[in-house]
């Protein structure tokens, strides 16, 4: 089942940084709080009607690029075949180890 919350979340948290806004920037532009935007960005609560249209307008994008969720579901889907593979043996944990080790930041 599809998180929508969690998604939605992503999703702002990413158009913030790509816009170049901290959280303390963007809670000020939609005029909530920042603990609360930081709960958004998390995907513990959702928003109303009223601060969708803020974030639109903060964001400088449209509903359509707003709720765009099909990069995060394609990365959910990624990580599912990856746990698919380690939990039926089909790949070489130690590689798979040592090539995270190796980009991990």
């Amino acid at each position: 089942m599809i998180d929508i919350k969690k998604l939605f979340g992503k999703r702002v948290k990413e158009l913030r940084i790509k816009k170049g806004y901290t959280q303390e920037k963007l809670a000020e532009l939609i005029d909530v709080g920042e603990r609360n935007l930081s709960k958004i960005e998390c995907g513990k609560c959702f928003v109303k009607a009223e601060t969708i249209a803020k974030l639109l307008y903060a964001l400088d994008v449209n509903s359509s690029e707003l709720f765009d969720f099909s990069l995060f579901q394609e990365d959910l889907a990624k990580k599912e075949n990856l746990k698919n593979a380690i939990d039926n043996d089909l790949v070489d944990i130690d590689l798979m180890y040592r090539i995270y080790r190796s980009v991990k930041f």
